[in-house]
C-alpha cells in the first residue's frame, strides 16, 4: 500500500533568535583577540542553510582585517553556528585539518568553541560550482554550449581529489566499513520505501534488499581506500572569490562540507562529483573525464597498474548505485524529519542514475526489475501530487513498452 503524500518546495524562514545574537557576541570576543582591539558589535547577516542543522552567517567588516593564515577574501568572515546537539564539530576540526596537510582549500578555522557549537572561518565568498556548470551546460544537456569551461572546472575538482587521495599520512578518520555501508543503505528500507512509501516489504524483498546491500558493501570494501570527503559535489566545491572580486575558475576548489570524511573507497567521490544528484551530464563527457581520472590515478600510484579501466569503471558504476540508493533515502528523510522537502525534486534524477547505470550489470537485475516496476512508480505518484511531473502512469507504460 502506497501513503501519498504532496510537497511543496518552500521552506520556513527562520527568524533571528538567541543563538545568532549569541553567536554574533562570540565572534566579538574572538576577533578583538585575534586583533588586538574591539571591533565593535558583530552583525552577521543569514546564508541559506544545507542539509544540515549547521547555520552560516557572513560578517562584513568595515576595514580589511589584518589576519594571517589565508590568502582570500580579508573584509569579510564566516559565522557557523553548529549545534553540538546535531552536529559532530570534532569530526569538522578534524577533516578540515587532515585535508588542509594534504594540500586541499579548506576555509582556515580562526577560532571556534566546541562547548557551544561556534566557529569563525575564512569566507570564500558566494560562488559554488553549481551554477557555473549550470551555466556551462546551457539549455541541453546532450549539447554542451561551452565545453571547455565545464572541463576547467571538472580537471580543477578532480586535480583536488587526486591530491587528496595521494597524501599517504596516517589518517585518524573513521573507516568506511561494511557496518557504515549496510546502515546508509538501509536508509532506502526505512525512509524511501517505509516512511514516505508506506510499502511493508515481505519476506522475499527483504532478503533481495538484503541480497543486493551485501553484493555492493562487499564491492565497496574490495576497492582501493583512501581519504573520502564523502560529499564531494557541485553544492560542495566553491569558485574562491579573490580579494579583488574576481572568480577564477582554473584554481583549485574551495572545499565545504567535508566533515562526514572517512577512509573508504577510491570511487566514491569520483562518482559524487561526475554523477553529480544536482546536474546530469552525458555518459560520453562522463567516460572521458571517468579515463582522465583513471589514467592519473594510475600515474600517481593510487591504482594499481594491474587495474584495467573495465573493472575500475564497474567499480565506479557500483560505488554510484550504492550512493544513489543511499541518498534516496537520505531525501526522503530530510523531507518527513527535517522539514526540507525541496530535496524531493532531485529523486527523479538520483532514481534515473539507478535504473540506468544499475541495469548494466547482471548482479542487480532482480534488483532493478522490482525497483523499477514498483517503488520508482510510487514515487512519481507522491511527486506527481505535488505538481506537473512524469506521471505514474506514462512511467508504468514507459517501462512496459522497454520490454516489449
Amino acid at each position: 500500500m502506497t501513503q501519498q503524500q504532496a510537497f511543496t518546495c518552500a521552506d520556513s524562514g527562520e527568524p533571528e533568535d538567541i543563538r545568532h545574537q549569541q553567536v554574533q557576541h562570540w565572534a566579538r570576543g574572538e576577533l578583538q583577540q585575534l586583533l588586538g582591539s574591539d571591533p565593535g558589535p558583530i552583525h552577521a547577516d543569514a546564508l541559506g542553510g544545507d542539509a544540515s542543522f549547521r547555520r552560516y552567517f557572513r560578517y562584513h567588516s568595515p576595514s580589511e582585517l589584518p589576519l594571517a593564515g589565508f590568502d582570500g577574501l580579508k573584509t569579510s568572515l564566516m559565522l557557523v553556528d553548529a549545534p553540538p546537539a546535531r552536529e559532530n564539530n570534532p569530526a569538522f576540526l578534524l577533516t578540515a585539518t587532515e585535508f588542509r596537510a594534504a594540500g586541499l582549500k579548506t576555509p582556515t578555522i580562526l577560532a571556534y568553541d566546541l562547548e557551544q557549537g561556534f566557529m569563525l572561518l575564512e569566507d570564500f565568498g558566494d560562488q559554488l560550482y553549481l551554477p557555473c556548470l549550470q551555466a556551462a551546460q546551457g539549455d541541453d544537456e546532450e549539447d554542451v554550449s561551452d565545453i571547455a569551461r565545464v572541463d576547467v572546472l571538472y580537471t580543477q575538482a578532480m586535480a583536488a581529489l587526486l591530491t587528496l587521495q595521494s597524501d599517504r599520512s596516517a589518517s585518524q578518520l573513521p573507516a568506511y566499513d561494511q557496518a557504515r555501508l549496510h546502515t546508509e543503505l538501509c536508509l532506502f528500507d526505512e525512509w524511501f520505501c517505509g516512511r514516505m512509501l508506506g510499502i511493508a516489504l515481505d519476506s522475499d524483498e527483504k532478503k533481495l534488499l538484503a541480497q543486493t546491500w551485501r553484493f555492493l558493501e562487499q564491492t565497496a570494501q574490495n576497492q582501493v581506500q583512501v581519504r573520502v570527503h564523502r560529499d564531494y559535489h557541485s553544492r560542495n566545491l566553491m569558485v574562491r572569490q579573490q580579494p579583488d572580486g574576481s572568480h577564477p575558475e582554473n584554481q583549485p576548489p574551495g572545499i565545504i562540507d567535508f566533515q562526514d570524511a572517512v577512509i573508504g573507497p577510491v570511487t566514491y567521490d569520483l562518482v559524487s562529483l561526475l554523477r553529480d544528484c544536482y546536474i546530469v551530464w552525458p555518459a560520453e563527457q562522463v567516460n572521458r573525464w571517468l579515463r582522465d581520472y583513471y589514467n592519473e590515478a594510475r600515474a600517481r600510484d593510487i591504482l594499481p597498474a594491474s587495474l584495467s579501466f573495465e573493472a575500475f569503471q564497474r567499480d565506479f558504476d557500483l560505488m554510484g548505485i550504492q550512493r544513489h540508493i543511499k541518498v534516496l533515502g537520505i531525501f526522503c528523510r530530510l523531507a518527513l524529519r527535517d522539514n526540507k522537502p525541496r530535496y524531493l525534486l532531485d529523486l527523479p534524477v538520483v532514481m534515473d542514475y539507478v535504473v540506468t547505470v544499475g541495469e548494466r550489470h547482471p548482479e542487480l537485475k532482480a534488483f532493478i526489475s522490482w525497483f523499477r516496476r514498483g517503488p520508482m512508480i510510487d514515487m512519481y505518484v507522491v511527486l506527481t501530487a505535488s505538481g506537473p511531473m512524469v506521471s505514474a502512469s506514462e512511467l508504468s507504460a514507459q517501462f512496459e513498452n522497454s520490454q516489449l
